[in-house]
């Protein structure tokens, strides 16, 4: 199956960290067939931290999705991720932004992402990699979400993918 994925880091070596994310992706079986540039973005609900770096990944793997967020989650912990503070700082954050064309509600999966529609840092990412991406309940493409997104926080393009 094809997925998204978000990754962001704001603690620590962000581009490592990052850098990290993807190869322990790969190392499961995840294969990585499309990433963004690296975008440099200012933190969105809680503000008072560092600014986080974010990067898309389109993927392929074999997993369902529940496994694929087992795994996610399971390389976010192998990667010293601490729980905290709601949308505070993290050393990394892997987020299934969409799952082909699938929707997924359940207690601890929903995809498409909740907030993808109304994040510009994904948004920019997505659209980079996707343009023609459909978020398969607004029926809409990534780049279409970009353009009509009211979120004004700043995205800035540091580096290619």
């Amino acid at each position: 199956m094809r997925y998204f994925l978000c990754l962001g880091s704001n603690m620590g070596r962000k581009r490592e960290n990052l850098a990290r994310a993807r190869s322990l992706l790969e190392a499961h079986g995840v294969r990585v067939l499309r990433r963004s540039s690296l975008y440099r973005t200012q933190p969105v609900a809680f503000e008072r931290q560092p600014w986080f770096i974010n990067q898309v990944l389109g993927v392929e793997s074999g997993k369902e999705p529940g496994d694929l967020l087992r795994l996610v989650k399971r390389l976010e912990k192998e990667m010293k991720r601490i729980p905290g503070r709601r949308f505070g700082p993290r050393r990394i954050d892997i987020d299934i932004l969409l799952a082909g064309r699938k929707v997924i509600s359940e207690k601890a999966l929903r995809i498409p992402h909740p907030r993808l529609a109304g994040r510009r840092f994904v948004l920019t990412a997505l659209a980079e990699v996707a343009p023609r991406a459909v978020h398969p309940l607004l029926k809409k493409s990534a780049r279409r979400l970009l353009s009509e997104t009211s979120d004004r926080a700043v995205v800035m393009r540091i580096e290619g993918g």
